[in-house]
Protein backbone atom coordinates (compact mmCIF):
# COMPACT_ATOMS: atom_id res chain seq x y z
CA UNK A 1 0.00 0.00 0.00
CA UNK A 2 3.02 2.45 0.55
CA UNK A 3 4.36 1.82 -2.30
CA UNK A 4 0.93 2.30 -4.24
CA UNK A 5 0.72 5.04 -2.14
CA UNK A 6 4.39 6.75 -3.64
CA UNK A 7 3.66 5.66 -7.22
CA UNK A 8 0.38 7.79 -7.41
CA UNK A 9 3.14 10.80 -6.47
CA UNK A 10 1.94 10.92 -2.62
CA UNK A 11 3.53 11.11 0.29
CA UNK A 12 5.23 7.86 1.30
CA UNK A 13 4.11 7.99 4.88
CA UNK A 14 0.64 9.03 4.01
CA UNK A 15 -1.76 8.40 7.37
CA UNK A 16 -2.39 4.57 7.19
CA UNK A 17 -4.40 2.71 9.77
CA UNK A 18 -3.40 -1.35 9.72
CA UNK A 19 -5.91 -4.28 11.02
CA UNK A 20 -5.23 -8.00 11.04
CA UNK A 21 -5.26 -9.80 8.05
CA UNK A 22 -7.95 -12.28 9.73
CA UNK A 23 -10.55 -9.28 9.62
CA UNK A 24 -10.57 -9.55 5.64
CA UNK A 25 -11.53 -12.86 5.59
CA UNK A 26 -15.19 -14.52 5.31
CA UNK A 27 -17.39 -14.89 8.19
CA UNK A 28 -15.10 -11.80 9.86
CA UNK A 29 -16.38 -8.98 12.12
CA UNK A 30 -15.52 -5.98 10.73
CA UNK A 31 -16.84 -3.89 14.06
CA UNK A 32 -13.28 -2.78 14.68
CA UNK A 33 -13.67 -0.31 12.01
CA UNK A 34 -16.07 1.52 13.80
CA UNK A 35 -14.58 1.50 17.21
CA UNK A 36 -11.21 2.70 15.76
CA UNK A 37 -13.12 5.64 13.81
CA UNK A 38 -11.24 8.58 16.00
CA UNK A 39 -8.24 7.02 14.01
CA UNK A 40 -9.79 7.69 10.71
CA UNK A 41 -10.32 11.08 11.88
CA UNK A 42 -7.08 11.95 12.83
CA UNK A 43 -5.49 10.69 9.83
CA UNK A 44 -7.43 12.85 7.82
CA UNK A 45 -7.37 16.10 9.64
CA UNK A 46 -3.70 16.19 11.54
CA UNK A 47 -0.78 14.14 9.65
CA UNK A 48 1.69 16.00 8.31
CA UNK A 49 4.49 13.96 6.08
CA UNK A 50 8.06 14.25 7.39
CA UNK A 51 8.94 14.19 3.36
CA UNK A 52 8.05 18.08 3.17
CA UNK A 53 10.70 19.38 5.63
CA UNK A 54 13.32 17.12 3.99
CA UNK A 55 15.93 19.22 1.89
CA UNK A 56 16.40 18.24 -1.59
CA UNK A 57 19.61 17.75 -3.03
CA UNK A 58 21.83 15.26 -5.07
CA UNK A 59 22.56 11.40 -3.23
CA UNK A 60 26.20 11.21 -2.27
CA UNK A 61 28.25 8.55 -3.68
CA UNK A 62 29.17 5.81 -1.27
CA UNK A 63 32.70 5.36 0.17
CA UNK A 64 33.32 1.93 1.00
CA UNK A 65 37.15 0.83 2.33
CA UNK A 66 38.80 -2.04 3.89
CA UNK A 67 42.45 -3.14 4.75
CA UNK A 68 41.90 -5.42 1.70
CA UNK A 69 40.38 -5.68 -1.59
CA UNK A 70 37.96 -8.70 -0.30
CA UNK A 71 37.18 -6.91 2.88
CA UNK A 72 36.61 -3.86 1.04
CA UNK A 73 33.85 -6.00 -1.34
CA UNK A 74 32.40 -7.72 1.76
CA UNK A 75 31.79 -4.23 3.56
CA UNK A 76 30.03 -3.48 0.21
CA UNK A 77 28.04 -6.59 -0.24
CA UNK A 78 27.01 -6.20 4.09
CA UNK A 79 26.01 -2.55 3.21
CA UNK A 80 23.81 -3.67 0.30
CA UNK A 81 22.15 -6.15 2.60
CA UNK A 82 21.68 -3.62 5.55
CA UNK A 83 20.28 -1.34 3.09
CA UNK A 84 17.88 -3.94 1.12
CA UNK A 85 19.29 -3.38 -1.92
CA UNK A 86 20.59 -7.14 -2.65
CA UNK A 87 19.13 -9.98 -3.04
CA UNK A 88 20.97 -13.02 -0.68
CA UNK A 89 23.76 -13.21 -3.68
CA UNK A 90 26.60 -11.66 -3.76
CA UNK A 91 26.86 -8.55 -5.36
CA UNK A 92 29.09 -6.38 -7.71
CA UNK A 93 29.32 -3.08 -6.13
CA UNK A 94 27.89 -0.42 -9.25
CA UNK A 95 31.50 1.53 -8.87
CA UNK A 96 31.86 4.63 -11.14
CA UNK A 97 33.82 2.80 -13.54
CA UNK A 98 31.86 -0.23 -13.61
CA UNK A 99 28.62 1.72 -14.44
CA UNK A 100 30.29 3.44 -17.19
CA UNK A 101 31.30 0.71 -18.69
CA UNK A 102 28.32 -0.91 -18.84
CA UNK A 103 26.60 2.21 -20.87
CA UNK A 104 28.78 1.45 -23.36
CA UNK A 105 26.26 -0.97 -24.86
CA UNK A 106 23.43 1.43 -25.73
CA UNK A 107 23.31 4.48 -27.95
CA UNK A 108 20.83 5.88 -25.20
CA UNK A 109 21.85 8.77 -23.24
CA UNK A 110 22.53 7.55 -19.31
CA UNK A 111 19.62 10.32 -18.33
CA UNK A 112 17.23 8.63 -20.59
CA UNK A 113 14.01 8.31 -18.87
CA UNK A 114 12.84 4.25 -19.43
CA UNK A 115 9.84 4.68 -16.84
CA UNK A 116 8.48 5.00 -13.57
CA UNK A 117 8.72 1.61 -11.36
CA UNK A 118 5.56 0.30 -9.65
CA UNK A 119 4.11 -0.01 -7.60
CA UNK A 120 6.81 2.46 -5.63
CA UNK A 121 7.16 4.78 -8.70
CA UNK A 122 10.37 4.87 -8.70
CA UNK A 123 11.66 6.88 -11.89
CA UNK A 124 13.91 4.23 -14.02
CA UNK A 125 16.50 5.69 -16.56
CA UNK A 126 19.15 4.05 -18.54
CA UNK A 127 22.04 4.57 -15.64
CA UNK A 128 19.32 2.47 -13.46
CA UNK A 129 19.40 0.04 -15.50
CA UNK A 130 23.47 -0.17 -16.12
CA UNK A 131 23.52 0.11 -12.23
CA UNK A 132 21.43 -2.90 -11.94
CA UNK A 133 23.42 -4.85 -14.31
CA UNK A 134 26.26 -3.68 -12.98
CA UNK A 135 25.08 -5.42 -9.58
CA UNK A 136 24.34 -8.34 -11.15
CA UNK A 137 27.89 -8.77 -12.49
CA UNK A 138 26.49 -8.58 -16.15
CA UNK A 139 28.56 -7.08 -19.43
CA UNK A 140 27.59 -3.78 -21.83
CA UNK A 141 26.66 -6.27 -24.31
CA UNK A 142 23.71 -7.41 -22.34
CA UNK A 143 22.66 -4.01 -21.40
CA UNK A 144 20.11 -3.56 -25.02
CA UNK A 145 17.97 -6.42 -24.07
CA UNK A 146 17.65 -5.29 -20.25
CA UNK A 147 16.83 -1.30 -21.64
CA UNK A 148 14.00 -3.50 -23.84
CA UNK A 149 12.87 -5.93 -21.30
CA UNK A 150 12.23 -3.18 -18.97
CA UNK A 151 10.79 -1.02 -21.74
CA UNK A 152 7.99 -3.65 -21.72
CA UNK A 153 7.48 -4.84 -18.33
CA UNK A 154 6.68 -0.91 -17.88
CA UNK A 155 4.45 -0.78 -20.43
CA UNK A 156 0.76 0.37 -19.36
CA UNK A 157 -1.31 -3.14 -20.40
CA UNK A 158 1.25 -5.38 -18.24
CA UNK A 159 -0.80 -4.64 -15.04
CA UNK A 160 2.70 -4.33 -13.58
CA UNK A 161 1.50 -1.94 -10.70
CA UNK A 162 -0.55 -4.81 -9.95
CA UNK A 163 1.32 -7.79 -10.17
CA UNK A 164 4.45 -6.39 -8.52
CA UNK A 165 2.67 -5.65 -5.49
CA UNK A 166 -0.09 -8.56 -5.55
CA UNK A 167 -0.08 -12.40 -3.72
CA UNK A 168 -0.03 -14.46 -6.71
CA UNK A 169 3.69 -14.81 -7.27
CA UNK A 170 4.41 -13.43 -10.71
CA UNK A 171 7.70 -13.27 -12.57
CA UNK A 172 8.32 -11.41 -15.46
CA UNK A 173 9.20 -14.13 -18.41
CA UNK A 174 11.55 -12.44 -21.18
CA UNK A 175 12.08 -14.16 -24.51
CA UNK A 176 14.58 -12.83 -27.01
CA UNK A 177 14.33 -13.33 -30.98
CA UNK A 178 17.04 -12.07 -33.59
CA UNK A 179 21.13 -12.82 -33.84
CA UNK A 180 21.48 -10.49 -30.88
CA UNK A 181 20.56 -13.85 -28.86
CA UNK A 182 23.92 -16.02 -30.09
CA UNK A 183 25.96 -13.15 -29.84
CA UNK A 184 25.77 -12.27 -26.59
CA UNK A 185 25.79 -15.90 -25.23
CA UNK A 186 22.39 -16.04 -24.16
CA UNK A 187 20.95 -20.06 -24.35
CA UNK A 188 18.04 -21.11 -26.36
CA UNK A 189 19.07 -25.01 -26.19
CA UNK A 190 19.85 -27.56 -23.14
CA UNK A 191 18.99 -25.55 -19.98
CA UNK A 192 18.28 -22.49 -21.85
CA UNK A 193 16.54 -21.05 -18.35
CA UNK A 194 19.72 -21.86 -16.50
CA UNK A 195 22.09 -21.58 -14.82
CA UNK A 196 24.32 -22.43 -18.17
CA UNK A 197 28.24 -20.87 -17.39
CA UNK A 198 28.95 -20.95 -21.37
CA UNK A 199 25.65 -18.33 -21.73
CA UNK A 200 25.73 -16.83 -18.61
CA UNK A 201 23.50 -13.27 -20.52
CA UNK A 202 20.63 -14.85 -19.18
CA UNK A 203 21.06 -14.94 -15.52
CA UNK A 204 22.91 -11.64 -15.64
CA UNK A 205 20.07 -10.25 -17.70
CA UNK A 206 17.27 -11.16 -15.13
CA UNK A 207 19.17 -10.76 -12.07
CA UNK A 208 19.48 -7.30 -13.23
CA UNK A 209 16.07 -6.83 -13.93
CA UNK A 210 14.79 -8.61 -10.72
CA UNK A 211 16.97 -6.10 -8.75
CA UNK A 212 14.90 -2.55 -10.39
CA UNK A 213 11.52 -4.68 -8.94
CA UNK A 214 12.80 -4.66 -5.64
CA UNK A 215 14.96 -1.76 -5.68
CA UNK A 216 13.67 0.82 -8.01
CA UNK A 217 9.87 -0.64 -8.07
CA UNK A 218 9.53 -1.47 -4.04
CA UNK A 219 9.19 -5.12 -4.44
CA UNK A 220 10.18 -6.12 -0.67
CA UNK A 221 8.78 -9.75 0.22
CA UNK A 222 5.99 -8.76 2.73
CA UNK A 223 6.94 -4.99 2.10
CA UNK A 224 6.01 -3.88 -1.34
CA UNK A 225 5.66 -7.49 -2.68
CA UNK A 226 2.70 -9.51 -1.06
CA UNK A 227 3.66 -12.92 -3.17
CA UNK A 228 2.91 -15.56 -0.82
CA UNK A 229 6.00 -17.47 -2.03
CA UNK A 230 7.39 -14.79 -4.00
CA UNK A 231 8.41 -14.91 -7.70
CA UNK A 232 10.71 -18.32 -7.45
CA UNK A 233 13.99 -17.47 -8.96
CA UNK A 234 16.40 -14.79 -8.53
CA UNK A 235 16.66 -14.34 -12.38
CA UNK A 236 13.62 -14.06 -13.25
CA UNK A 237 13.31 -16.01 -16.64
CA UNK A 238 15.95 -14.71 -19.69
CA UNK A 239 15.57 -17.04 -22.59
CA UNK A 240 15.96 -16.95 -26.49
CA UNK A 241 14.10 -18.86 -29.10
CA UNK A 242 16.09 -21.82 -31.10
CA UNK A 243 15.90 -19.60 -34.58
CA UNK A 244 18.08 -22.22 -36.02
CA UNK A 245 15.65 -25.37 -34.96
CA UNK A 246 12.75 -23.94 -36.26
CA UNK A 247 10.84 -25.62 -39.32
CA UNK A 248 11.23 -24.09 -41.85
CA UNK A 249 7.73 -22.91 -42.41
CA UNK A 250 6.79 -21.39 -38.79
CA UNK A 251 7.49 -18.29 -37.83
CA UNK A 252 9.61 -17.30 -34.64
CA UNK A 253 7.63 -16.04 -31.54
CA UNK A 254 8.45 -12.07 -32.57
CA UNK A 255 7.19 -12.40 -36.11
CA UNK A 256 4.05 -14.42 -35.09
CA UNK A 257 3.23 -12.79 -31.76
CA UNK A 258 4.37 -8.99 -32.59
CA UNK A 259 5.07 -8.48 -36.24
CA UNK A 260 8.78 -8.12 -35.79
CA UNK A 261 10.97 -8.77 -38.85
CA UNK A 262 12.66 -12.49 -39.21
CA UNK A 263 15.87 -10.82 -37.96
CA UNK A 264 14.65 -8.46 -35.93
CA UNK A 265 16.42 -8.05 -32.53
CA UNK A 266 13.30 -7.91 -30.03
CA UNK A 267 12.29 -8.83 -26.90
CA UNK A 268 8.42 -10.35 -25.36
CA UNK A 269 7.58 -9.80 -22.05
CA UNK A 270 4.73 -11.63 -20.28
CA UNK A 271 4.12 -12.91 -17.18
CA UNK A 272 4.51 -16.06 -15.28
CA UNK A 273 3.54 -17.70 -11.64
CA UNK A 274 4.40 -21.04 -12.23
CA UNK A 275 6.85 -23.79 -14.28
CA UNK A 276 5.73 -27.39 -14.86
CA UNK A 277 7.75 -29.82 -16.99
CA UNK A 278 5.37 -31.62 -18.96
CA UNK A 279 6.14 -35.33 -20.12
CA UNK A 280 5.59 -35.24 -24.11
CA UNK A 281 7.07 -38.46 -25.36
CA UNK A 282 5.12 -41.48 -25.50
CA UNK A 283 6.84 -44.94 -22.77
CA UNK A 284 6.26 -47.98 -25.79
CA UNK A 285 6.72 -48.32 -29.83
CA UNK A 286 3.94 -46.01 -30.70
CA UNK A 287 3.77 -44.55 -34.14
CA UNK A 288 4.81 -41.00 -34.89
CA UNK A 289 1.44 -40.01 -34.93
CA UNK A 290 0.29 -41.50 -32.11
CA UNK A 291 3.32 -40.15 -30.15
CA UNK A 292 2.94 -36.38 -31.71
CA UNK A 293 -1.38 -37.01 -30.44
CA UNK A 294 -0.79 -38.35 -27.29
CA UNK A 295 2.21 -35.81 -26.47
CA UNK A 296 -0.60 -32.97 -27.49
CA UNK A 297 -3.24 -34.37 -24.74
CA UNK A 298 -0.57 -34.63 -22.28
CA UNK A 299 0.66 -30.87 -22.54
CA UNK A 300 -3.11 -29.66 -23.08
CA UNK A 301 -3.99 -31.31 -19.70
CA UNK A 302 -1.76 -29.80 -17.83
CA UNK A 303 -2.68 -26.71 -18.98
CA UNK A 304 -6.45 -27.59 -18.09
CA UNK A 305 -5.84 -26.80 -13.94
CA UNK A 306 -9.02 -24.43 -12.39
CA UNK A 307 -6.16 -21.65 -11.18
CA UNK A 308 -7.88 -18.41 -12.17
CA UNK A 309 -4.74 -16.90 -12.71
CA UNK A 310 -5.15 -16.89 -15.88
CA UNK A 311 -8.42 -14.32 -16.01
CA UNK A 312 -5.93 -11.49 -16.19
CA UNK A 313 -5.28 -11.89 -19.66
CA UNK A 314 -8.21 -14.03 -20.38
CA UNK A 315 -9.12 -11.37 -23.71
CA UNK A 316 -5.58 -10.04 -24.68
CA UNK A 317 -2.95 -11.78 -22.96
CA UNK A 318 -2.22 -15.38 -22.31
CA UNK A 319 -3.01 -18.24 -20.45
CA UNK A 320 0.77 -19.53 -20.59
CA UNK A 321 3.29 -20.48 -22.96
CA UNK A 322 4.32 -24.22 -23.90
CA UNK A 323 8.09 -24.53 -24.77
CA UNK A 324 9.00 -26.86 -27.05
CA UNK A 325 12.27 -28.56 -28.70
CA UNK A 326 12.87 -27.93 -32.18
CA UNK A 327 13.42 -31.91 -32.83
CA UNK A 328 9.86 -32.34 -32.07
CA UNK A 329 8.28 -29.33 -33.52
CA UNK A 330 10.37 -30.53 -36.50
CA UNK A 331 8.62 -34.14 -36.27
CA UNK A 332 5.25 -32.45 -35.62
CA UNK A 333 5.65 -29.98 -38.61
CA UNK A 334 5.99 -33.31 -40.82
CA UNK A 335 3.16 -34.35 -39.71
CA UNK A 336 1.49 -31.83 -40.12
CA UNK A 337 1.03 -29.51 -37.33
CA UNK A 338 1.24 -25.94 -37.54
CA UNK A 339 1.14 -23.74 -34.84
CA UNK A 340 -1.87 -22.50 -35.49
CA UNK A 341 -3.10 -26.02 -35.73
CA UNK A 342 -1.49 -26.88 -32.34
CA UNK A 343 -3.14 -23.93 -30.68
CA UNK A 344 -6.66 -25.07 -31.51
CA UNK A 345 -6.33 -28.37 -30.54
CA UNK A 346 -4.68 -26.62 -26.94
CA UNK A 347 -8.10 -24.24 -27.10
CA UNK A 348 -10.23 -27.34 -27.24
CA UNK A 349 -8.38 -29.92 -25.01
CA UNK A 350 -7.51 -27.46 -22.34
CA UNK A 351 -11.39 -26.86 -21.52
CA UNK A 352 -12.85 -27.51 -17.92
CA UNK A 353 -16.12 -29.35 -17.30
CA UNK A 354 -18.47 -26.47 -15.56
CA UNK A 355 -19.10 -29.08 -13.10
CA UNK A 356 -15.72 -28.80 -11.71
CA UNK A 357 -15.76 -25.01 -11.94
CA UNK A 358 -18.50 -25.08 -9.88
CA UNK A 359 -16.78 -27.67 -7.69
CA UNK A 360 -14.52 -25.61 -6.91
CA UNK A 361 -15.51 -22.19 -6.85
CA UNK A 362 -14.47 -20.85 -10.02
CA UNK A 363 -18.22 -18.97 -11.01
CA UNK A 364 -17.48 -16.39 -8.65
CA UNK A 365 -14.10 -15.77 -10.24
CA UNK A 366 -15.08 -15.58 -13.40
CA UNK A 367 -18.32 -13.88 -12.78
CA UNK A 368 -16.65 -11.06 -10.58
CA UNK A 369 -14.05 -10.66 -13.33
CA UNK A 370 -13.95 -6.50 -14.98
CA UNK A 371 -14.23 -7.80 -17.90
CA UNK A 372 -17.76 -8.39 -19.68
CA UNK A 373 -16.49 -10.62 -22.28
CA UNK A 374 -14.65 -12.97 -18.56
CA UNK A 375 -17.95 -12.61 -17.08
CA UNK A 376 -19.99 -14.16 -20.17
CA UNK A 377 -17.49 -17.13 -20.07
CA UNK A 378 -19.26 -18.40 -17.21
CA UNK A 379 -22.22 -19.49 -18.87
CA UNK A 380 -19.77 -21.77 -21.17
CA UNK A 381 -19.64 -25.44 -21.03
CA UNK A 382 -16.86 -26.91 -20.97
CA UNK A 383 -14.97 -23.53 -19.91
CA UNK A 384 -12.14 -22.66 -22.17
CA UNK A 385 -8.91 -21.07 -19.96
CA UNK A 386 -8.91 -18.53 -22.69
CA UNK A 387 -11.05 -16.62 -25.16
CA UNK A 388 -9.20 -17.08 -28.26
CA UNK A 389 -6.45 -19.89 -29.33
CA UNK A 390 -4.45 -17.03 -30.74
CA UNK A 391 -3.47 -16.01 -26.94
CA UNK A 392 -1.67 -19.21 -26.67
CA UNK A 393 2.19 -19.08 -26.71
CA UNK A 394 4.19 -21.84 -28.05
CA UNK A 395 7.56 -20.76 -28.44
CA UNK A 396 10.59 -23.55 -29.68
CA UNK A 397 13.17 -23.57 -26.89
CA UNK A 398 14.99 -26.23 -24.80
CA UNK A 399 17.95 -28.72 -25.94
CA UNK A 400 17.43 -31.55 -28.60
CA UNK A 401 16.17 -34.27 -26.90
CA UNK A 402 12.28 -34.97 -27.57
CA UNK A 403 10.90 -36.24 -23.74
CA UNK A 404 9.74 -33.14 -22.33
CA UNK A 405 8.14 -30.08 -22.90
CA UNK A 406 7.72 -27.21 -20.34
CA UNK A 407 4.73 -25.46 -19.46
CA UNK A 408 4.48 -21.62 -17.72
CA UNK A 409 1.72 -20.98 -16.36
CA UNK A 410 0.63 -17.42 -17.37
CA UNK A 411 -0.61 -14.26 -15.09
CA UNK A 412 -0.28 -12.00 -17.58
CA UNK A 413 -2.90 -8.96 -19.05
CA UNK A 414 -0.90 -9.10 -22.37
CA UNK A 415 2.26 -9.84 -24.30
CA UNK A 416 4.63 -6.82 -25.28
CA UNK A 417 7.20 -6.88 -27.66
CA UNK A 418 10.07 -4.25 -28.33
CA UNK A 419 12.50 -4.09 -30.17
CA UNK A 420 15.87 -3.70 -28.97
CA UNK A 421 18.92 -1.29 -30.16
CA UNK A 422 22.13 -1.26 -29.77
CA UNK A 423 25.20 1.13 -30.21
CA UNK A 424 27.34 1.07 -33.48
CA UNK A 425 30.29 -0.06 -31.51
CA UNK A 426 28.12 -3.24 -30.38
CA UNK A 427 30.74 -5.19 -32.65
CA UNK A 428 33.93 -4.17 -30.78
CA UNK A 429 31.75 -4.96 -27.59
CA UNK A 430 31.41 -8.65 -28.48
CA UNK A 431 35.18 -8.29 -29.57
CA UNK A 432 35.68 -7.71 -26.01
CA UNK A 433 33.26 -10.79 -24.99
CA UNK A 434 35.47 -13.28 -27.44
CA UNK A 435 38.82 -11.84 -25.46
CA UNK A 436 37.23 -11.98 -21.50
CA UNK A 437 35.21 -15.24 -21.76
CA UNK A 438 36.89 -17.02 -24.45
CA UNK A 439 35.13 -17.80 -28.08
CA UNK A 440 31.86 -17.66 -28.35
CA UNK A 441 31.33 -19.67 -31.19
CA UNK A 442 29.15 -22.59 -31.30
CA UNK A 443 32.16 -25.02 -32.51
CA UNK A 444 34.14 -23.91 -29.59
CA UNK A 445 31.77 -24.61 -26.96
CA UNK A 446 31.23 -28.19 -25.06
Amino acid sequence: MTNAISGLGLAPDAAMITFPIDMFLPGSDILALTTRKQEFYDGLTRWQSVYAKAAPGAVPMLKVEGETYEDALQRANDLAITNLWGDGLPLWPATKSRVDRILRGTPLPRDHVVGKFPPRGGITTVETCAVSLAMAGGRPEYLPVLIAAVEAFLHPETNAEQLQAASGSAFPVVVVNGPIAKQIRLNSGFGCLGPDPQRPAGASIGRALRLIQQNVGGALPGIGAMANYGGMRSVNMVFAEDEDNLPESWPTHGTERHGFAREANAVSVFFSNGATNARRRGAKKETPEEDATQGMYRMAEFMRVPNYTNLSGYEKGTPGAILIPGVVANNMAKLGWTKPKMREFFYEHSRIPQAEIKRNGGTAWIEMDANPLTQASAKVDPWPITLKPENFIIIIAGGGHPTNSFWLQGYSPRVIGKEIRVPETFEQLLVEADRDLGCGDEVCRI
